[in-house]
């Protein structure tokens, strides 16, 4: 765990005048009109004299769009359910996206540049430390990276879902101090419509509340944002969800303006290998562990040992993503098991090895304990 500042819950949002990094996640049905235009404009004020080379406040975008835009391009009744025609809206979108991206950033004198993502660019540690380098030169020279999902290549195996997800997943990769959703609605309504400003507790206030996407144009609701928000609040940054076409809304936001829902980060935020651990890494098996390993992990942080093993499920390999479960079926950590399954299920129960040595089937420092809800 990172320590961070604490949020003072009697000014919640002062946190938020602190930003030097947001990344600003933008969905299909909001970009209409002139929302690249404000876009823009908004991204040059809150940058303001501190915007270009080496430093100062910095911008990172994840949009969507390139679908829709291919789905007019080539004419389209509709969005297609076949991947093929999907990847070729993508192919066919992208080139439209981005240069709505550079007309509208050029008349505020900013550089952008497009950087497409695979599921599979982020689950290679080797490929995202790469892309890591990447974003921060771009950073650095004072660019906007304009970031997507590589959808023309995309398959089931490497999306990512949604771009929220994706917006939670690039979060720890430049070290955001805040994740700003926009979306078409003001942020998270309660059961009468109202917008609810602060959200403390996401499983027992956000979740009750939230729905899937009802648009047509873009694949994630309201569910796919709050998942999003808790993801990038255990990565060290606080979320805001708030409508795109409020006027100059980035700068709203880190001023403190009670504008959209707020979603304050974690005072002990997760490094960024275990946050990749957990959250960006898909499991390819299951752990289950007795009860006395599932307390050791969770009350202690220590690592799986082989005795604690119950069994073992799955196809996976050495170094690959598993989730643990508890004997209830509960899932209470992830982590790289350091057998494959056929080793792991033959120590299972035993203390020690020949040579006396415990057997570690996941060590602690590979190890994430989910956030208990």
């Amino acid at each position: 765990m990172v320590e961070r500042d604490a949020v003072d819950l009697s000014h919640p949002r002062a946190v938020l005048g602190k930003t030097r990094r947001a990344i600003l996640k933008i969905g299909s049905k909001s970009l209409t009109g002139d929302a690249w235009d404000r876009l823009a404009q908004d991204v040059a004020a809150y940058r303001g004299h501190r915007a270009g080379r080496g430093g100062g406040r910095s911008v990172v975008i994840v949009s969507s769009g390139a679908i829709a835009h291919g789905i007019q391009k080539l004419g389209l009744k509709s969005r297609p359910k076949d991947i093929a025609w999907l990847q070729a809206a993508a192919a066919a979108g992208q080139s439209i996206l981005m240069q709505r991206y550079e007309e509208a950033f050029d008349k505020v004198g900013i550089p952008v540049a497009q950087v497409l993502l695979t599921h599979a660019d982020l689950a290679d540690r080797a490929r995202t430390n790469n892309a890591r380098g990447a974003l921060g030169a771009l950073l650095e020279a004072g660019c906007v990276p304009i970031i997507n999902e590589n959808d023309a290549v995309a398959v089931e195996e490497i999306k990512f879902g949604d771009n929220d997800q994706l917006a939670s997943m690039v979060a720890p990769l430049v070290d955001a101090d805040l994740l700003l959703l926009l979306s078409d609605v003001e942020g998270l309504l309660d059961a009468e419509g109202r917008r609810v400003p602060l959200v403390r507790s996401i499983a027992a206030e956000a979740r009750p509340l939230a729905g899937g996407s009802t648009s047509g144009v873009g694949t994630g609701g309201m569910t796919s944002k709050v998942e999003a928000a808790r993801r990038a609040t255990l990565a060290g940054a606080h979320v805001v969800i708030a409508h795109a076409r409020e006027p100059g809304i980035l700068g709203r936001v880190v001023s403190g303006e009670d504008v959209g829902t707020f979603f304050p980060a974690v005072p002990q935020r997760l490094s960024a290998r275990k946050h990749w651990i957990a959250y960006t890494l898909r499991p390819r098996g299951v752990i289950l562990v007795d009860r006395g390993a599932a307390e050791a992990i969770c009350a202690k942080n220590r690592s799986i040992l082989a005795v604690g093993v119950l069994g073992v499920r799955g196809v996976f390999q050495p170094g690959d993503a598993v989730s643990v479960v508890d004997p209830d079926g509960r899932e209470i950590a992830r982590g790289l098991c350091r057998l494959s399954p056929s080793d792991a299920a033959r120590v299972a129960g035993q203390k020690r090895e020949e040579e006396g040595e415990e057997i570690v089937v996941i060590h602690r420092d590979d190890l994430v304990v989910l956030p208990m809800e």
